[in-house]
C-alpha cells in the first residue's frame, strides 16, 4: 500500500518541483501532471517521488491534519519512513 502525502508545491524546476510537507522539503518529479503548478499549489507525492494529482489547499490541509493525528504529537514521520 502506498500512502500519498499532500505536499506544498515551493519551488518548480524543469519536470521537478521542490515540495514541503511536515516541516521537510524534497525534489520531486512532475511528469506524471497532467497541469502545470506553482509555488503555493498542493500536490499529492508517491513515495517514490512522483507528483500525481494537483489538489485543493482545503482538501490538503485537511488530509495533513488527519495524517499528524495519526502520526501523534508533533507531528513529524518516524525515522526512517520512505519518501520522507
Amino acid at each position: 500500500m502506498c500512502l500519498a502525502v499532500p505536499s506544498q508545491v515551493v519551488a518548480v524546476g524543469e519536470g521537478t518541483a521542490v515540495v514541503e510537507a511536515f516541516g521537510r522539503r524534497r525534489e520531486v518529479s512532475l511528469l506524471l501532471l497532467d497541469a502545470p503548478v506553482v509555488p503555493g499549489d498542493y500536490v499529492l507525492v508517491q513515495a517514490g517521488g512522483f507528483a500525481y494529482e494537483k489538489v485543493e489547499p482545503k482538501r490538503a490541509r485537511e488530509a495533513l491534519a488527519e495524517i499528524e493525528a495519526l502520526l501523534g504529537e508533533g507531528g513529524e514521520a518516524p525515522d526512517g519512513a520512505v519518501g520522507w
